[in-house]
């Protein structure tokens, strides 16, 4: 028997290059996808669930194009030595970190963010781990943490030789035995890229063992790319070339690849990922928080890199990551560039990102499936597809996001979770691991 989610009332913002502000319109979700987007006149039959939307925005769910859910354990973790700069922050802080990580740890570190993005209306996620002593199975654990929750995530491990051959192999290892677990899956919800640390901390030999291993599966390749200025100097003092210069020798670029960062690249390795279809993962708010500089997103765009917008862990709030990818570009230009680039990177290239690797979502389309996601919002002045940018900016963005689907599953409304996850008890669960961390950081 077919389920069917009625959703009238709603002023519809249908995603896309082509965003159309709707009206008067309702939208028909027909099990897993949206059946019917017409005018509220043309529905009169009998449905499972009827939402009433009135006084909200429908939208797509919104993409994060580079995470680390890992990352949680370190809210409010005091032992950390101060960073003056972006290699001591590793050294001092994420290295530390994920050298602690258990699988379980993984696991629990994921759920808490998981649980956010729902209540945040991000519903697909393109996240990147690391947990070098606890690889085997590490990606396992997270996916079953993105099953219990019932969003859609791609799912890599950074492999990188900073703690050696065997970890380094560990690492590959657990990229190529989940890419294929996840293709034999099939299922649109979960998908496997190949996951690299950044360049400096790779050699040629597993660099090159990482490319044949990524070729060989036909996978794109996610790594930290330029991030700092410390990645390009080590990459033309060791190899006598620039980083973007170096991946494309091993063959890591391309199609499915995505480059996180890219803050300190030049015009030659702009052309480089243009010529490559290479996409690039802008998260502005981590850029800021480590000093490491503002990517240029203004010149990207010109030159037609895919340009997303990612948030490196300070969030799975989207919209908060969107404020601030256009404060800090009207920062590096002026206030009258860079307003945007930041939005497109949102609602324009990060669902073509995410379709590299998933099927049919990131737009509100007949035949899409339904990632959909109400946000409570009356707008004070007109609201048409021309304008609609600057209500997002700075109206939607400052809304509460009050109920989310995906694959036409209501995983809350009214802003009550509707998965099957005790909150309370996974917090719970989460500092008491975190706990046990902090104890042997």
């Amino acid at each position: 028997m077919n389920k069917t989610i009625l959703i009238k009332n709603a002023v519809i913002a249908t995603g896309g290059e082509k965003n159309k502000i709707l009206h008067d319109y309702s939208i028909l979700i027909e099990n897993d996808k949206i059946k019917q987007i017409d005018h509220k006149n043309k529905f009169k039959g009998k449905y499972s669930k009827v939402i009433d939307a009135r006084g909200k925005i429908a939208m797509p769910g919104f993409i994060n194009s580079h995470m680390h859910f890992y990352s949680t354990f370190a809210r409010g973790l005091i032992k950390a030595k101060p960073s003056r700069n972006f290699v001591e922050i590793l050294n001092h802080l994420w290295w530390r970190l994920d050298k602690q990580l258990t699988n379980a740890d993984s696991y629990y570190s994921a759920l808490i963010p998981l649980i956010t993005a729902i209540k945040k209306g991000t519903t697909t996620i393109i996240d990147h781990h690391a947990s070098p002593f606890a690889i085997k199975g590490s990606l396992k654990a997270i996916e079953k943490a993105v099953r219990e929750t019932g969003l859609r995530a791609s799912l890599c491990y950074e492999v990188s030789d900073r703690d050696g051959k065997d970890r380094a192999r560990e690492g590959i290892q657990e990229n190529v035995d989940f890419i294929k677990y996840a293709r034999g899956e099939d299922d649109n919800f979960i998908h496997g890229l190949f996951g690299l640390h950044s360049s400096f901390t790779i050699s040629n030999e597993t660099l090159e063992e990482a490319a044949y291993q990524g070729h060989r599966l036909n996978a794109g390749f996610h790594i930290h790319t330029a991030e700092s200025q410390a990645d390009q100097i080590h990459s033309e003092t060791h190899y006598k070339m620039r980083v973007v210069e170096r991946l494309q020798k091993f063959g890591i670029l391309g199609r499915k690849s995505i480059c996180a960062h890219c803050v300190h690249i030049n015009e030659k390795e702009m052309d480089i990922l243009k010529q490559t279809q290479t996409a690039v993962a802008h998260n502005p708010q981590s850029n800021a928080n480590n000093s490491v500089g503002i990517a240029d997103l203004v010149k990207m765009a010109k030159k037609g890199i895919l340009t997303g917008l990612g948030t490196d862990a300070m969030t799975v709030n989207m919209l908060e990551e969107l404020r601030t990818g256009v404060w800090i570009q009207h920062l590096k230009n002026n206030p009258s560039t860079g307003f945007a680039e930041p939005v497109i990177s949102l609602i324009v290239n990060n669902p073509k990102i995410a379709s590299r690797y998933f099927k049919n979502i990131g737009e509100l389309k007949e035949g899409f499936f339904a990632d959909i996601i109400l946000i409570d919002y009356i707008p004070p002045t007109p609201l048409i597809a021309d304008n609609f940018w600057g209500h997002l900016v700075f109206g939607i963005s400052q809304s509460h996001v009050n109920t989310t689907i995906v694959n036409g599953r209501i995983l809350m409304e009214n802003r009550k979770l509707k998965i099957d996850a005790d909150e309370e008890e996974i917090t719970r669960k989460s500092a008491e691991l975190a706990k046990k961390l902090w104890n042997r950081f």
